[in-house]
């Protein structure tokens, strides 16, 4: 069973929910990350680990849309579709 549901916060390490928050801003509403989350990830990743963790969310998102859009993606995948931030 997997822990990365709502409610994950109080399942899981310090770190682990540090990095699901900066995830979920990521592919969700980025900037809705609170004083208090950023303050989280800062004390428990290095600058290059949050541009690393980052950086790897980005590409895995890009790269999923590139392959939706072509067409690509697994016949049996549950998806979920946000709205584009602004629109």
């Amino acid at each position: 069973m997997s822990d990365i549901v709502d409610g994950y916060e109080s399942r899981l390490p310090d770190h682990e929910v540090a990095a699901l928050a900066l995830t979920d801003d990521l592919i969700g509403l980025p900037g809705s990350l609170s004083d208090a989350q950023i303050d989280q990830i800062k004390a428990h990743f290095t600058e290059a680990e949050v541009a690393e963790l980052a950086l790897g969310v980005g590409l895995f998102v890009g790269m999923s849309k590139v392959l939706i859009t072509l067409g690509l993606e697994p016949e049996k995948m549950d998806t979920t579709i946000l709205p584009t931030p602004g629109s």
